[in-house]
């Protein structure tokens, strides 16, 4: 990929007034199936073609991209992150790679000798399903391997954790609170307690450090937006309102703000465009804290219940009569049942057009049945989806089938019935619960451990760009077509194909009589696009060194 400007040097090659023309390339667009030139002008798209047109356009431009085969896709839309945690997981302790708890512990140790000055060490990711060992690390054991001083250390799930005596005593009356367990992992309130005292240890120059560095991992992996989801009992105001601060002060990714509270006036108050995200109706299936119907298969409970269909009902009435987007975590199919119960309730209250028009999302939503994938429609619902969940717990040996059982496992993440059932799909990473890497999403949703729950790589492509704006309310946005925002990424890549569950409907999409682009081979093994620049309302925001 290489550049020719013809403005002088001192104006900035990225500056979104300026004129673009990126040529001889792929251009992935509804337009122009068969584009391989785009304009880009005043941080929108002007046109796609073709290259013998773009000769038209050439002599205008500020600049001109050769793009040498490149593909231009849209940029991802990450519809639910974590930011700041994403951006210590970085920059801190990592635990998702440690295959024992023995190597854990090392790493542990190592950390806590690399910061001395830290007045809490903060970790990330470990996961005892994966471990040979098959449980989480005791406090005894952390305690020895921090020389006794205060660590935190979330599941990768962050729905439980554990922590050292030294931080546990940082926490007046935390062995009394609902979810503390002498020796085991803490969950619920004793869980949140814990975090927020482990949290309130970072400063503003680390929380800073962070968060920039979770936006450039972003933007390396060419997403163009992200969708925070903050909330009381995951961040801070403080960090949630010097994210946003942070993303509109500095060129880089954008940051939709989501903020997890009951309160739609605080939500707006804080900047928030939705009092949704992580607003929790449940826990999680790894901490046996997903709420369900019947009880776990290693656990004598059906996991654990926070808000319920009448809390639902309440919260998505005032945000609607309040002009915001409502929002809620759900993962066990009992949390689910009570997301559309209280769904349900607000639209006999308001009108089902009123809520349909407002475009409420649910996170997650695991454990769908017919009947609530049916109502998710009927409600006009947006499904906020994370397809690396079940690439790292699926499957028939996998974390969801020792929970569960296989039989239960198996109706998890049910992509395939949802579009079907024309419920519009936002995926997302859940960062850090997984690490932010879109065409592995897409490759996840594509090739599920399920084969009936699977889609086109195309319907997968389409849910991580476009999906996550019009899960904001946005349908302008997040493809590459004349008056949308020039929010781009460049990619190298192998020969473009369409792939499809159904080999008859690729062989059709590849016929140039279908105008179907293509995509990247996505097939499990062969390496993923490469980005080499990503692009946001015109404005650079990453190029691959030595490009």
């Amino acid at each position: 990929m290489t550049q020719r400007a013809t403005t002088p040097a001192d104006t900035p090659a990225d500056a979104p007034h300026r004129t673009v023309l990126l040529r001889r390339g792929e251009v992935h667009s509804p337009a122009d199936p068969f584009a391989t030139a785009m304009v880009v002008e005043r941080g929108h798209i002007a046109w796609v073609g073709s290259e013998g047109a773009a000769d038209a356009f050439a002599e205008a431009a500020d600049e001109v991209v050769d793009l040498d085969g490149a593909l231009v896709t849209p940029a991802f839309t990450d519809a639910h992150v974590h930011t700041t945690a994403t951006g210590l997981a970085l920059t801190g302790l990592d635990l998702s790679d440690a295959p024992t708890l023995g190597r854990a512990l090392e790493l542990v140790s190592a950390y806590a000798d690399q910061r001395p000055g830290d007045r809490v060490l903060l970790g990330h990711g470990w996961d005892a399903a994966r471990w040979p060992e098959r449980r989480a690390p005791r406090r005894d054991e952390l305690d020895a391997a921090t020389g006794g001083r205060p660590l935190y250390l979330s599941r990768i799930d962050v729905h439980s954790a554990v922590a050292t005596t030294a931080l546990l005593d940082l926490v007046p009356g935390v062995r009394d609170r609902d979810g503390f367990e002498d020796g085991g992992p803490l969950t619920r309130d004793a869980h949140h307690a814990v975090r927020d005292a482990a949290f309130a240890a970072v400063t503003p120059a680390q929380r800073t450090e962070a968060q920039r560095a979770a936006l450039a991992r972003a933007a390396s992996l060419g997403i163009g937006s992200v969708h925070e989801c903050g909330g009381p009992t995951i961040s801070s105001p403080e960090d949630f309102t010097a994210l946003l601060e942070l993303a509109a002060t500095e060129p880089g990714v954008r940051v939709h703000g989501y903020w997890a509270e009951q309160d739609a006036a605080r939500a707006r108050e804080l900047g928030a465009v939705g009092a949704a995200g992580d607003l929790f109706v449940d826990g999680a299936i790894g901490s046996h804290t997903a709420c369900l119907h019947d009880p776990y298969l290693d656990a004598p409970h059906t996991g654990t219940a926070y808000l319920s269909a009448a809390d639902v009902a309440a919260h998505v009435a005032a945000c609607t009569e309040a002009g915001l987007q409502a929002g809620f975590h759900a993962i066990g199919d009992a949390a689910v049942t009570a997301v559309v119960d209280g769904m349900r309730a607000a639209a006999e209250k308001l009108g089902t057009a009123r809520i349909r028009a407002a475009r409420h999302r649910v996170e997650h939503a695991e454990m769908m049945t017919p009947e609530t994938i049916a109502a998710f429609a009927e409600l006009g619902l947006t499904a906020s989806v994370q397809p690396a969940f079940d690439a790292y717990w699926g499957g028939e040996e996998g974390m969801y089938a020792e929970r569960l059982g296989a039989d239960r496992a198996r109706t998890l993440n049910p992509y395939a019935a949802l579009l079907r059932a024309g419920v519009p799909l936002a995926f997302g990473s859940d960062a850090p619960v997984t690490p932010l890497d879109p065409w592995g999403t897409v490759r996840a949703a594509a090739f599920h451990r399920t084969p009936e729950h699977r889609v086109s790589v195309r319907a997968a492509f389409t849910a991580h760009t476009r999906g996550g704006w019009r899960a904001l309310g946005r349908d302008d946005a997040g493809v590459l077509v004349p008056g949308a925002p020039a929010d781009y990424a460049v990619w190298r890549t192998d020969e473009l194909v369409v792939q499809a569950p159904d080999d008859r409907v690729a062989r059709w999409s590849t016929d140039p009589r279908s105008g179907t682009p293509g995509l990247p081979d996505l097939t499990p093994g062969r390496e993923l696009p490469e980005c080499l620049a990503t692009v946001v309302g015109g404005r650079t925001v990453y190029v691959r060194p030595q490009e």
